[in-house]
């Protein structure tokens, strides 16, 4: 029989109910355990009685980071509704899409985002909206709600979320969340993420996003610690918030692109680092070059891997094997197993690259309306994850890259992840992405897009000098192409698509070049 869920937020209220729960960092607003749970209750109470949503409907949220998401997401398990959160960063027609698919009764949404929210839940004849901040509907709805009277019965195998993928490929899918995913993921990245009642959490990843909403934000909560939410990531107020003493910050988590902007700020020579018990990495490789720029600063970024539709952990590394096995994404958490997959559908020797394959607890039942992703995603209970890896001698596993990353090219197979690593160990470079592009020699060759660091400058032939040096001949780029940025994700992750996008197709004297080479 399946096991009921627990409300986290009201145990605390009762156990420490003086505690700080949670600090939004823009608006100064504090809450304890206890009024974070009246507010909880009250907002819960206002969406079954005053708006009548009801178990299963689905409750819409589009705002930069606040903690007002979070209690969007706690009323909706207190009711057996749904939650979902929207990418901040996506067009009417982009959330359009997902609305209709998802239907929700209602959306929230912050100020800075209402234009597009009210233009979406008119197309999408979305049953009422409630604005966040002073002066606006949700404040007054908590403030005029009673407490709820009594809380829906749901149990882990209940839908809790719904949170869509961004859709690098066709439209976006929605990824069923149930209770059950994001408690076994508050279990498997408790110990390799030293979480304890005592964690304080700095949040700047989007909570509309797993990593930000489930590395560490809930697993914290969950644990009775305190999180800090940031209402957009920026490089110096982060490393201000972390230096800064009173505020106690002892666990952090970013994508790779959060550390390298980090690095790159002036402060971060000067900043205190002193308390962090854990730094968390992940969502895209990690350039090991970037990884010792963080050790040299005393702080052992432990990488790890997952995705939206693994609740997320699946892989993390352990802090003290984090310098000695740099690049590892470390080995699986407790409560998941994994295997990684040749094409032909054995189980990859070691040192053999594959497509890694998960099962567990925390792994999604399926997607929302897409029996066909759901008949394609799953063999036998194991869900493909789209991501190439190898294991070493000593069980430690590798995501090489992902799979549709990969290109071939003279037969060989190449994954840009790798070669990447390779064009991070020039310091003039700040961001680097390789895609395959066609050529009529080789089938595909290697398009390296370049941004150089302010004040740096770098030539192709130094770029190509160093590739020889350190790549076999398959693996280099064979046209360099430089910007002055690279497109990215709302997490902050290099949005690859896009590049191929632009620069799929390169111009005649670059072909020639590439053909010379």
């Amino acid at each position: 029989m399946p096991v009921r869920h627990y409300d986290w937020i009201a145990h605390f209220g009762r156990r420490t109910p003086d505690k700080v729960a949670a600090v939004d960092l823009a608006s100064g607003r504090r809450f304890t355990y206890a009024q974070f749970d009246a507010r909880i209750s009250r907002l819960a109470a206002h969406l079954r009685r005053g708006l009548g949503i009801q178990r299963g409907d689905r409750v819409a949220v589009l705002a930069l980071n606040t903690t007002d998401t979070l209690e969007v997401q706690f009323a909706c398990g207190r009711i057996g509704a749904v939650f979902l959160p929207l990418n901040t960063r996506l067009t009417v027609p982009e959330l359009h899409y997902i609305v209709g698919d998802a239907a929700p009764r209602l959306m929230v949404h912050d100020a800075d985002l209402a234009e597009i929210a009210l233009s979406v839940s008119k197309l999408c004849k979305v049953d009422s909206t409630l604005l966040l901040g002073p002066g606006g509907s949700y404040e007054a709805a908590i403030a005029a709600a009673k407490p709820l009277d009594e809380i829906e019965i749901v149990t882990l195998d209940d839908i809790s979320t719904i949170m869509y993928t961004s859709g690098t490929t066709g439209q976006p899918k929605g990824v069923i969340i149930t209770h059950g995913m994001t408690f076994w993921n508050c279990v498997n990245l408790g110990g390799p993420a030293y979480i304890s009642p005592s964690s304080v959490l700095l949040t700047v990843l989007p909570l509309f996003h797993t990593g930000g909403l489930n590395c560490y934000t809930n697993p914290v909560l969950h644990a009775g610690g305190t999180v800090l939410i940031m209402r957009a990531f920026d490089p110096g107020l982060a490393l201000a918030v972390i230096s800064d003493p009173a505020q106690r910050i002892n666990v952090f988590f970013g994508v790779p692109s959060i550390y390298q902007f980090m690095a790159q700020h002036p402060s971060f020579a000067t900043a205190d680092f002193s308390r962090l018990v854990n730094g968390g990495v992940g969502g895209a490789p990690m350039p090991v070059p970037l990884l010792k720029v963080w050790e040299e600063r005393g702080v052992a970024l432990q990488q790890g891997y997952g995705m939206t539709e693994t609740s997320p952990a699946v892989l993390t590394l352990d802090k003290e094997d984090a310098a000695r096995k740099a690049g590892s994404s470390g080995k699986p958490v407790l409560h998941t197993e994994v295997r990684i997959v040749t094409p032909d559908g054995r189980d990859a020797a070691v040192g053999v690259t594959g497509e890694l394959w998960v099962k567990g607890p925390n792994i999604t039942p399926g997607y929302w309306n897409r029996p066909d992703a759901n008949a394609s995603s799953f063999t036998d209970g194991w869900l493909h994850t789209g991501d190439a890896a190898r294991i070493d001698e000593e069980g430690f596993y590798y995501i090489v890259d992902r799979w549709k990353d990969m290109y071939i090219s003279g037969g060989e197979n190449v994954y840009p992840a790798e070669v990447e690593n390779v064009l991070h160990q020039l310091a003039a470079i700040a961001e680097a992405a390789v895609i395959g592009i066609a050529s009529e020699q080789w089938g595909e060759t290697g398009m390296a897009i370049i941004a150089v660091k302010p004040g740096h400058s770098i030539t192709e032939s130094e770029i190509h000098a160093h590739c020889a040096a350190n790549l076999a001949r398959f693996k280099r780029p064979h046209v360099i192409q430089f910007v002055d940025a690279l497109p990215r994700n709302a997490t902050g992750k290099i949005h690859k698509p896009t590049l191929r996008k632009n620069f799929a197709t390169p111009a005649p004297a670059d072909i020639a070049k590439a053909a010379a080479s």
